[in-house]
């Protein structure tokens, strides 16, 4: 009988563990239109694979009448289990308990996981629906955070680190997501911001909603911190697992090869014609991408921000890669402060994790302007260029069209460790355009000709005739070879084969200085 009854309280513990914050809760998290802990950390991971770890932990405040109020579990789940049957570690917040609220020990339970994550070289996933710290804990609740923030540090670059926003996450709550890899956030139910509107109010009379300040679009749009929107919570599980699907275990493995019926030979006679005879004419680079890759499948990556560039994975004879292209059709495809950063962050990410990287390149240049200027253009380019220079994965470039200036530099040229760099009989690769480059040339004989508009449109055929061409660069070995569109495929997966096993370094040091 002893062993019954100390068989029946494990059991009754369990289940009230699994209650979370009670009944009562679960339908207030329900009818918000969210799932709970427990739902969310099942659907995500393959059935049936999860282990649960510190079921039974509560917090061990005293302060305001808290030792009154232990739950078991104490607001957040961990543990492990698998997504399509690789390992990964997660946390998942539950907001039905103190509101999700961080305690020391509700932190212990966390960093456990991550250094779990750390030995193990596997993945760790964040679900956050967090009120943020527990007041009643004080400080013993911000070591707590900084406890998880050291770890995030440390783990970047070690293994890959998912953030699922789902709910609130507000204050000192926002550093750990936004020090990991990946931020998917749920349209209408799930906010981040350093302080609320109430406090925003208070101290700059500035009036604004949660919606507004800090939720999904306004993230994923705007400010750039999250990666990927999704309008329900399957979604965002969904997103979770098909990323990891091209994304390594840890920094020590490659990214997951998988077998594909897509022939490597593969061409395609409608990218002869895709980039257009007019070069001021825009085109989707989307439609060279998609055709491109192993069954048209591209993966894109932060798709609402800095949209003049392109970026996300896909695959190319079962090998993952990352996709960096300019978009011209949106702001020309030039390069400005919001597509340095993206590019900048998602190269490194690449670089991290053995993703070999290829560039689509059609870029007139930076994006002019005072407030790009101000805004700090230059240190931000400079970000994308540090992170080509930097990377030693595979690096790939096509040239589609043209490649100005500085920018024709930044976009993995032969000249920064590109392996193999690719043109189209399409491609201009000059200082500047035409126009601009005539009336710095011709500038004095522009002025006293008879016919000044004839001189410079003769001028400008002169100087497209020479440069408006991949031939010139080709001839100085900047080029490795001038390919027809529609072999395109075959020529990325001919240099993927090539530089499987490329060996390259850096000079040693404890780390880089990026311009930040």
């Amino acid at each position: 009988m002893a062993i019954e009854a100390k068989l029946a309280e494990l059991r009754v513990r369990d289940q009230l563990a699994e209650l979370g914050g009670g009944e009562e809760r679960i339908k207030k998290q329900h009818d918000a239109g969210k799932l709970t802990a427990r739902e969310r950390v099942h659907k995500l991971l393959d059935k049936g694979t999860f282990i649960e770890l510190d079921k039974f932990v509560t917090h061990r405040c005293t302060n305001f009448d808290m030792d009154k109020t232990r739950i078991l579990g104490d607001g957040v789940i961990t543990g492990y289990g698998r997504i399509n049957g690789r390992l990964v570690f997660l946390f998942a917040q539950d907001f039905t308990v103190f509101g999700g609220t961080l305690s020391e020990a509700y932190a212990r339970k966390i960093c456990k996981i991550m250094d779990l994550a750390m030995k193990m070289g596997a993945p760790v996933i964040g679900l956050n629906d967090s009120g943020g710290a527990r007041i009643q804990e004080g400080v013993v609740s911000l070591g707590g955070y900084a406890d998880i923030f050291l770890r995030n540090t440390l783990a970047s670059g070690v293994v890959p680190q998912i953030s699922a926003i789902m709910g609130p996450c507000a204050g000192g709550a926002v550093y750990s997501p936004a020090i990991t890899d990946f931020i998917i956030m749920v349209n209408k139910t799930s906010h981040m911001f350093i302080t609320g509107p109430n406090v925003i109010r208070a101290a700059t009379h500035e009036e604004i909603t949660m919606e507004e300040l800090g939720g999904a679009m306004v993230h994923n749009s705007v400010s750039g911190v999250a990666h990927f929107l999704a309008e329900e919570e399957e979604e965002c599980l969904a997103t979770i697992r098909e990323l990891l699907y091209f994304i390594p275990q840890n920094n020590m493995e490659d990214p997951p090869r998988v077998p594909t019926k897509d022939s490597p030979n593969r061409i395609d006679e409608g990218l002869q014609t895709l980039v257009p005879e007019n070069p001021n004419k825009p085109y989707n680079i989307k439609d060279l991408i998609e055709p491109v890759m192993d069954d048209g499948y591209f993966f894109e990556v932060q798709p609402h921000y800095g949209q003049n560039m392109v970026v996300g994975f896909a695959r190319l004879d079962g090998r993952p890669v990352g996709i960096v292209a300019n978009q011209p059709a949106h702001l020309a495809g030039c390069l400005d402060i919001a597509a340095s950063l993206k590019g900048a962050r998602f190269v490194r990410f690449c670089d991290a994790f053995n993703i070999p990287l290829v560039v689509f390149e059609d870029v007139p240049g930076f994006l002019p302007g005072v407030s790009q200027e101000h805004g700090g253009i230059i240190k931000h380019g400079a970000k994308l260029l540090y992170a080509f220079c930097e990377a030693t994965v595979p690096k790939i470039t096509v040239i589609t069209r043209k490649a100005y200036g500085g920018a024709y530099c930044v976009m993995n040229s032969k000249h920064i460790r590109g392996d193999m760099n690719y043109a189209y009989p399409t491609a201009e690769i000059a200082v500047m355009g035409p126009d601009g480059a005539v009336d710095i040339v011709y500038r004095r004989e522009i002025s006293q000709a008879k016919d000044p508009l004839s001189f410079k449109e003769q001028r400008v055929k002169e100087y497209n005739d020479k440069f408006a061409n991949p031939y010139v660069s080709a001839e100085l070995g900047y080029i490795d070879e001038v390919i027809e569109p529609k072999y395109t495929r075959p020529k990325l997966i001919q240099a993927l084969e090539l530089t499987e096993n490329k060996r390259d370094s850096n000079p040693p040091k404890k780390h880089g200085n990026i311009p930040l």
